[in-house]
């Protein structure tokens, strides 16, 4: 049975240690997440894909031995920043509420992992198929050094996955892709009293940068996505307001909904950069596929099951940004993700999670895993 005492202090514990990323060191938090399945008599092994980028994987095993269930939070928050009421190592209780750093994103889900692998311990319990927990590094930078090498070199090869990594039971069932690109933009310098003595890199930029965002994609609708988006993240050029720039960078980021191709996107902005620009580069930083899957599928049909024994309504979302959940169809995983977030938490000062939604989540989770089916 989920003790809720144990739950809220666990959440705590896991708050006061620090692992902000970047820098990206999650070395204290895995040890501590090793020592506690360890404690409750689960063999968990470390594995780093860089020094104290630590991912922590552990079994229980199941009646059929051939088929696995992942159960996956992170280990690893944002930076603290500034701005807080409330220290954001101090996990302080607060009107139902529990503070600090990676509160919702995503302490207080390992937390509800972890209590229910105990909980399904205490009460000597076998599930019907291998139940794995991978606690990863990095999902906060892109899963380099966490799942992705995970799942590559066949260290996780799931038959099924819930990445708990959302809010308030939402289980999300599809999401946009993202392609994150950089645009180097080379010009001529002059002075500036005689611009036309130069070419201005800036004012390229400027004309690209205007002809992309009028631009309408072409794309399929899906019901729990809005349309797609292209953001100017960041933008810099020039060495003297008297002098014509013969420099000018920016960064893109663009959403992209499932049935979109990002071959076609990057190749439509790279014909509007060269239609302005003789000199550039491109630059990839990023792409992550768009991702669906059928409502269905046994993950979301077992999950709303064991939500609807509690009296909670999960509501069926899109994911506007990006979650892990993309890297499990390159092997033909099913995944779903789901939570126990606050909304709106993420990311910010005095970051919280309900008391109460840990404990409801913890009693979903547990009787989702006991119910759940490979149909």
């Amino acid at each position: 049975m989920v003790n809720k005492k144990r739950l809220i202090t666990l959440t705590q514990e896991l708050i006061r240690i620090n692992s902000e990323n970047p820098p990206g060191d999650e070395s204290e938090i895995a040890a501590f997440v090793k020592n506690y399945l360890g404690g409750i008599g689960l063999k968990t092994k470390v594995y780093e894909f860089r020094k104290k980028r630590s991912n922590v994987v552990a079994c229980l095993r199941g009646r059929d031995k051939k088929r696995s269930l992942l159960i996956t939070p992170h280990l690893d928050t944002v930076p603290a920043g500034t701005s807080w009421h409330f220290n954001p190592f101090w996990g302080k209780i607060h009107n139902g509420r529990i503070y600090g750093l990676g509160a919702t994103d995503c302490k207080g889900n390992l937390a509800v992992s972890l209590e229910v692998i105990n909980s399904i311990i205490e009460d000597g319990w076998t599930p019907e198929y291998n139940l794995i927990l991978a606690a990863t590094a990095d999902e906060e930078s892109g899963s380099g050094f966490g799942l992705i090498p995970l799942l590559k070199k066949g260290i996780l090869r799931p038959d099924a996955a819930v990445v708990l990594d959302s809010d308030d039971f939402h289980i999300i069932v599809s999401q946009k892709g993202l392609i994150h690109l950089k645009v180097k933009i080379k010009g001529k310098k002059a002075h500036g009293a005689y611009p036309w003595q130069g070419v201005n890199a800036i004012d390229i930029a400027v004309d690209i940068l205007k002809e992309l965002k009028a631009h309408k994609f072409i794309y399929p609708k899906d019901k729990y996505l809005k349309p797609p988006t292209l953001n100017i993240g960041t933008i810099k050029g020039g060495d003297k307001v008297n002098v014509v720039s013969d420099w000018c960078e920016f960064e893109l980021d663009a959403r992209f909904l499932p049935g979109m191709r990002e071959e076609t996107i990057l190749k439509y902005i790279e014909s509007t950069v060269r239609k302005y620009a003789r000199k550039f580069k491109i630059e990839i930083e990023g792409v992550q596929a768009p991702y669906r899957i059928d409502e269905k599928e046994p993950l979301v049909k077992y999950l709303k099951m064991a939500a609807g024994k509690f009296k909670i309504r999960p509501r069926i979302e899109g994911s506007e940004g990006a979650t892990v959940i993309t890297f499990f169809q390159e092997k033909n995983i099913p995944a779903i993700a789901t939570g126990v977030g606050a909304p709106g938490c993420d990311h910010i000062a005095d970051e919280y999670v309900k008391i109460d939604n840990l404990y409801k989540g913890a009693v979903l989770l547990e009787e989702f895993i006991k119910i759940y089916r490979f149909d």
